[in-house]
């Protein structure tokens, strides 16, 4: 009897349908973990932020008294400027993964235009009472060409940055001395140095956005003054730094996961 009822059980297991036994068996979940991007592209965007400077002027008080009564002003007066304003702009570039490290080699070119600007008022202790001149910075310009090391954890890159750097600045000084006015401007495109470091997120395919911070250093020069009112002309040097916050978009032209 044992032995007719173990058949019959074996029969009715066997005749279960497909579907029925399948039922049963564990089911692959429907998600899976996100695969790594990959940084080895290159691309291309845009940025847009905000950004300050120190320009230290010397000397504009002997600029003006000098070219009006000769060399008469004794010691140096350095007058300070802190331009201030919005950047934005463009860059491209490379980016190289190794293998299937973490480490991020990169090349890029970037330019920014920018409206920077700022002034301050000195005394001129040789003319009159209310005699004073008021020193302009602007800086329109803002170039670099820098290379960068970072380091990728899943979709984020934390990255360093390095190289050389540009600006185009105008400067003024402008007043009245001895009751008459003048107006001394000049040009100024100067190289130096840039680094500064942030972090980029991959958020889709192809498409990345960062945060950078970048600090220039353009060193300190003779720019030449010229007074279109009296024909008047002189040396201004300036010493210089610049800095900038700015958040950027991307588009890796054969990245993506």
């Amino acid at each position: 009897m044992k032995k007719l009822l173990l058949a019959g059980a074996a029969v009715s297991l066997l005749s279960v349908p497909g579907p029925a036994l399948a039922a049963d068996m564990p089911v692959k979940p429907p998600w899976a973990p996100a695969p790594t991007f990959s940084w080895t592209s290159c691309f291309l965007g845009a940025h847009i932020g905000g950004s300050w400077a120190h320009k230290d002027f010397t000397d504009p008080v002997a600029l003006v008294q000098d070219s009006f009564l000769g060399q008469v002003t004794t010691g140096i007066n350095t007058v300070r400027t802190s331009p201030s304003g919005l950047v934005i702009g463009g860059q491209m570039g490379c980016d190289y993964q190794f293998g299937y490290t973490n480490w991020v080699l990169g090349a890029e070119g970037s330019a920014s235009g920018a409206n920077l600007r700022g002034n301050t008022n000195v005394g001129l202790p040789l003319g009159n009472r209310d005699d004073f001149a008021t020193v302009t910075a602007k800086t329109d310009f803002l170039p670099s060409a820098t290379v960068r090391l970072g380091y990728a954890v899943n979709n984020w890159l934390l990255f360093v940055r390095g190289g050389a750097a540009w600006a185009g600045d105008k400067y003024s000084v402008t007043g009245a001395f001895l009751s008459t006015a003048y107006d001394f401007e000049g040009l100024d495109n100067r190289f130096g140095w840039t680094g500064g470091g942030g972090v980029e997120w991959a958020f889709a395919d192809y498409w990345s956005a960062r945060l950078q911070y970048d600090y220039y250093q353009l060193g300190h020069r003779g720019a030449l003054m010229s007074d279109s009112i009296n024909g008047l002309s002189g040396v201004l040097n300036v010493n210089q730094s610049v800095q900038t916050v700015m958040l950027g978009v991307n588009f890796h032209m054969w990245a993506g996961q």
